[in-house]
């Protein structure tokens, strides 16, 4: 028997549509619930926003690239692809005044309220106005920017009162551009600025990371944050040098933020347009992730502008769906999976609906495709390594070493640390008939080859000296600082070991000389291959093991510098027994690194380091002050009046003599 339904819905706006007659077959009408059965609602993880009234804002003349369409798109490519069933739709409503004050001034709330009240021959009049500040306005400006932020705010306490895990704000017009004291950009609140301050001022989340993959850097976020230490803002942006809008050298990789917030600003500015995946996944391998896990937040916010999208004429940038689809994979590792999309920028229809098709794929917990094989570009490389050195001053995690650029003549070049490890080799050679030590395996060939010498009677001589470092210092004047151009003949090598060098030799002891600076591999690790950082403490535990303990050595003195001071600190750790017997003596020269700790459970070991070690400070080292206080597990600690750390050495030598003779009173020689 056939019947019919007519009937009257809403749609997510709350406006009326008709259905048309709808023919429904008895035999394919879904099974009744039995009234003994509850009712289940569907539980949902994923959220949206949205609201057709935030296409009320619309240029005069449709030509304008921050048209309506943008969030409408969106939403069809989202639905189309069977995807808005499974996400719950927040309600939306504008954003209080009292809210928007937590980032904005008075005077810029009445400013944007101000809009609505304009007649058309005053928006005509104003024009120009609202251009130079790159805006236009019209009589629905003022609720679709309020619906926007207060959307944004709505998204983010959904997550943050655990009633969702991921939701997307798909709202315009964007906000990120806008300032405490001004509107600009197409922006006229900072929706994410203003949605960061609400979460935290009413749910318990306190550190926020906003991700910023739009083209242009956002100003006004790193503006409303750029002091504040709970909030971690970061901006992969085309900077062109300041060039490129916003303009400025805010948006530069040292603008790093300023007083508590130091260090919680980070920015990667391109060099110049057509950046792609590739660019964009190593600076998030190198910069990105490294920070984010440090610095562990609560709740993570993407300001999602998609004008680095591939055929965006704005942005002129190549970044794929399935680039957007991996960055937001990688978030999704932080925070607990606590996730916000909102929109920002993007103005190709095409790519900013299959990139936020893209990025809900990933919000619904699908894996995002795969990406080809593909190597970042020279200005990329370049950015990130540069980027690298800078946040290295805030960062542990963050390792410039790991991002330095290879020019496209690696066949014909030579790096640095190479040169200077043929130098040493060949100056220990010459001046003391020192020999490689030969390293059994491939990996430590690969990194420390030639990095390992010996004197002669190194498995004969009762007393061997094991000096642990790096490199010397290089000292190099530049032509300018904008070209970095070397000019060689003011630059120079300081090797801090000649003159400790010269005295063992002198002494007649024996000396392995080990530089702990490994060579980075040409190819990639294995898969699941120990960690870059334990390479030091490796090379050095298969040192003692197949060199020291086998030798002829009664007496046995490490010395380590700088870096080679953990190094140490390692290898103690791993052979404590071998090391309260058989060594005398372990110096440190620490310089400004951190005093390295014998570990709280080595009791027989810290009891044996604090009779048996020294290690050399400078005055003004952090664990001299009034909040710091020395323990036994950093040893006998001696401070030595000299704050350059590259002289730190040299001053110290007679005190080190001294200390190795008193260590080998009473000792077979």
């Amino acid at each position: 028997m056939n019947g019919q339904v007519a009937g009257t819905s809403m749609d997510v706006d709350g406006e009326e549509y008709h259905q048309n007659q709808v023919s429904i077959q008895r035999s394919s009408s879904p099974v009744q619930r039995a009234s003994s059965v509850p009712h289940r609602l569907p539980h949902f993880t994923v959220g949206y926003v949205y609201s057709q009234d935030m296409m009320l804002h619309s240029s005069a003349t449709g030509e304008h690239p921050e048209q309506p369409e943008r969030i409408s798109r969106i939403r069809t490519a989202i639905r189309d692809a069977n995807l808005l069933q499974k996400m719950k739709q927040i309600p939306i409503r504008p954003v209080k005044r009292d809210e928007a004050l937590l980032v904005h001034s008075q005077e810029h709330w009445h400013k944007v309220l101000a809009i609505q009240s304009m007649t058309p021959s005053e928006i005509f009049e104003s024009e120009a106005y609202y251009e130079s500040l790159s805006l236009y306005v019209t009589s629905g400006t003022t609720r679709a920017a309020r619906l926007s932020c207060g959307g944004v705010i709505e998204a983010c306490l959904a997550v943050a009162r655990g009633e969702l895990k991921k939701t997307f704000a798909i709202v315009r017009p964007p906000g990120h551009h806008a300032e405490p004291e001004e509107h600009m950009g197409f922006c006229f609140f900072n929706n994410v600025a203003v949605a960061a301050k609400v979460t935290q001022f009413l749910t318990p989340v306190r550190k926020i990371l906003i991700l910023d993959w739009d083209v242009h850097h956002g100003n006004g976020t790193q503006r409303a944050f750029n002091d504040d230490p709970s909030v971690l803002y970061i901006s992969l942006h085309r900077y062109e040098r300041g060039q490129f809008y916003p303009c400025g050298p805010f948006g530069s990789l040292e603008s790093c933020g300023e007083g508590a917030g130091l260090g919680y600003s980070v920015n990667i500015p391109w060099p110049k347009k057509g950046m792609t995946d590739a660019d964009y996944i190593h600076a998030f391998q190198q910069i990105v992730m490294p920070i984010g896990m440090e610095f562990a937040p609560d709740l993570v916010i993407i300001s999602a502008g998609f004008d680095a999208a591939v055929g965006d004429d704005l942005g002129e940038c190549f970044v794929s769906p399935a680039g957007y689809a991996h960055m937001t994979h990688m978030l999704s590792g932080l925070a607990g999976g606590n996730l916000v999309v909102a929109l920002e920028g993007g103005y190709n229809l095409d790519s900013i609906s299959n990139s936020s098709l893209a990025v809900a794929r990933v919000l619904l917990g699908e894996a995002p495709p795969e990406l080809p094989p593909m190597v970042a570009s020279e200005a990329g490389t370049e950015t990130v390594w540069q980027v690298a050195m800078e946040q290295s001053k805030y960062w542990k995690s963050v390792n410039p070493k790991a991002c330095e650029p290879r020019e496209e003549v690696d066949e014909i070049s030579f790096s640095i640390p190479e040169i200077l490890k043929g130098h040493r080799q060949h100056f220990l050679y010459t001046q003391y008939q020192m020999l490689q030590v030969p390293l059994m395996t491939k990996m430590f060939e690969e990194r420390f080859g030639s990095q390992v010498m010996c004197t002669s009677d190194f498995l004969q001589n009762p007393t061997i000296i094991v000096f642990v470092h790096e490199f010397g210092n290089l000292r190099i004047e530049l032509d300018g600082k904008p070209t970095c151009d070397v000019q060689m003949e003011n630059s120079y090598l300081i090797d801090f070991s000649k003159e400790l060098i010269s005295w063992v030799t002198k002494e007649k002891y024996a000396l392995l000389d080990v530089n702990v600076f490994p060579r980075p591999f040409a190819s990639p690790l294995p898969r699941g291959h120990k960690h870059v950082e334990s390479w030091s403490r490796d090379v050095l535990t298969y040192l003692w093991d197949n060199y020291i303990q086998l030798s002829g050595a009664k007496n046995i003195i490490f010395i380590g510098h700088g870096p080679g001071c953990h190094a140490l600190m390692e290898l103690m750790e791993s052979r404590p027994v071998g090391m309260i017997r058989y060594v005398n003596t372990v110096i440190q020269v620490v310089g400004n690194m951190s005093i390295p700790l014998i570990p709280k459970d080595a009791d027989e070991l810290r009891a044996w380091y604090s009779k048996n070690s020294l290690v050399i400070v400078h005055p003004e080292h952090p664990a001299f002050a009034p909040e710091a206080r020395i323990l036994k597990r950093h040893g006998r600690v001696l401070q030595i009046e000299e704050s350059k750390p590259i002289k730190l050495i040299m001053k110290g030598l007679p005190l080190i003599q001294d200390h190795i003779r008193q260590s080998l009173v009473g000792k077979p020689r």
